[in-house]
């Protein structure tokens, strides 16, 4: 990648200003971004953010990198045949709750098992804020929306066992307005080779009333307080499934890591093994289908 003078948080913004609403938690996850971006010394024109649809989905158009602004729930497809295609670009998809766990929710568990080497940020804030306030897969049980005026009778997606489970190789959590470990998690997520997944809680103080930057903050913890080896998936799993809005606390950190292949890796080696091999003769089989 090409080395730059390294640049300050601002200098990765746009002239484009952020058009959420006032108080979004999504401000703190481009403020975090940026510090990242800046902190790692990460050059725009080798970077890539690709979004889908939503409101957090319109943080491309903030940033001076690459950006691609895509189909609803279909960022992960997009930015893996980026990946594939120039392995040398470094590549981040950003978006929300909806476009990644309900429409994109197919694409997560394939991005992770192949351990394909980009950095999903997903800004959760467990309610459709840009179609005006449905429920979404994270949002709590019981709760009230336009969709749901009698109480959603559904059980919350759980995004860190999700993640976990399908065999992401870095999986953290963090809460918008810490832009210090969002920050921090976003750098350590770029660097990692593979697959890595944050998923950050970030309230919309619009459309969802419950879960609150008030309600949170008691709720919030260092998740190095209680676990410290990052490469205990077994650890990881008991935490994700047992934090959330019925239990007294929620971990922010580093959940898990570890190293594995990535997907190039993976082609590569297969390549350097196969040079030199017989090839099938392309034009015999293409005969076969000839009139």
């Amino acid at each position: 990648m090409e080395a730059i003078q390294q640049l300050k948080p601002k200098d990765y913004r746009s002239d484009i200003p952020p058009i959420w609403c006032a108080g979004c938690g999504d401000y703190g996850v481009l403020a975090s971004l940026t510090t990242a971006l800046s902190v790692n010394n990460v050059s725009p024109v080798d970077t890539v953010l690709v979004s889908g649809i939503g409101c957090s989905s319109r943080l491309p158009y903030f940033v001076t990198t690459f950006g691609m602004h895509t189909c609803h729930g279909r960022s992960i497809p997009i930015a893996t045949g980026i990946k594939l295609a120039r392995p040398e670009l470094r590549v981040i998809v950003v978006g929300g709750d909806g476009d990644h766990f309900s429409i994109g929710g197919g694409h997560l568990p394939h991005v992770a098992r192949k351990n394909i080497d980009l950095t999903l940020i997903v800004m959760d804030n467990s309610i459709y804020g840009l179609t005006k306030g449905q429920a979404s897969p994270t949002s709590r049980g019981g709760m009230v929306t336009t969709t749901t005026p009698h109480g959603s009778p559904d059980v919350p997606l759980n995004p860190i066992a999700y993640a976990l489970v399908y065999g992401a190789t870095f999986v953290a959590q963090s809460f918008s307005s810490n832009i210090k470990l969002t920050a921090d998690l976003i750098g350590q997520a770029m660097n990692h080779k593979g697959f890595a997944f944050i998923n950050v809680i970030s309230p919309c103080p619009t459309f969802n009333k419950a879960d609150t930057f008030e309600y949170y903050k008691p709720l919030l913890k260092n998740i190095d307080d209680i676990h410290t080896d990052k490469g205990d998936k077994v650890k990881a799993m008991s935490l994700a499934l047992t934090m959330g809005r019925e239990s007294a606390e929620v971990p922010i950190g580093l959940f898990y890591q570890e190293k594995r292949p990535t997907y190039v890796d993976k082609l590569t080696e297969i390549k350097i093994k196969n040079k030199g091999t017989n090839k099938p003769d392309l034009e015999k089989i293409i005969d076969v289908f000839r009139p």
